[in-house]
């Protein structure tokens, strides 16, 4: 992908409801890359409904700066400089328990820089099938990352870190191969 400024105004929003009654939002923040919305809404409608998310839910993803991810890292996470996701859960979701009748389950946030997607390309490359080294193919990883994050998946051990990145794999090549 190639750095330009968007076509787009940086508050462009992108959304869809499925029948599974899953709204996804998308919103470009940051003008540093040109970015696919429509790729990340469809990825991350995959993959809440591939993790079993049918109740009316909603979820948000946020293309940000360098600055506001940032911003966000201290804030949140005490920790100084830009990242490249961060996932914020709002409700507990549960594949058990369906909100109430009219209430969405309000998923989460996540939060993605591009730039800092950018400069992980390479050094992710490789890290699933079909991961060539490019923004998208990292940007791709990421959408998936966060939404795990957002719906309770964690890395801090070794056997959570195995399971997470197994589920990563099977959502990205399940949703590549049908994007060819």
């Amino acid at each position: 992908m190639t750095q330009s400024e968007s076509s787009q105004s940086p508050a462009a929003v992108s959304k869809l409801e499925t029948e599974t009654h899953v709204d996804v939002h998308v919103l470009d923040e940051q003008s540093d890359f040109e970015l696919d919305m429509d790729r990340y809404q469809r990825l991350a409608i995959s993959v809440l409904t591939g993790e079993g998310v049918t109740q009316v839910s909603e979820l948000s993803i946020m293309f940000v700066s360098l600055d506001s991810i940032a911003a966000l890292n201290e804030q949140h996470m005490g920790h100084e400089g830009p990242t490249d996701v961060l996932a914020f859960p709002i409700d507990e979701y549960s594949t058990q328990s369906p909100s109430p009748a009219g209430s969405p389950l309000l998923l989460g946030d996540v939060i993605i820089c591009p730039s800092v997607a950018a400069d992980n390309c390479s050094t992710n490359k490789g890290s699933y099938p079909g991961h060539q080294g490019s923004l998208t193919d990292e940007l791709d990883l990421l959408v998936v990352h966060g939404i795990l994050h957002v719906l309770g998946m964690d890395h801090a051990d070794d056997r959570e870190r195995n399971q997470m990145q197994q589920r990563e794999r099977e959502h990205l090549i399940g949703f590549v191969g049908r994007n060819l």
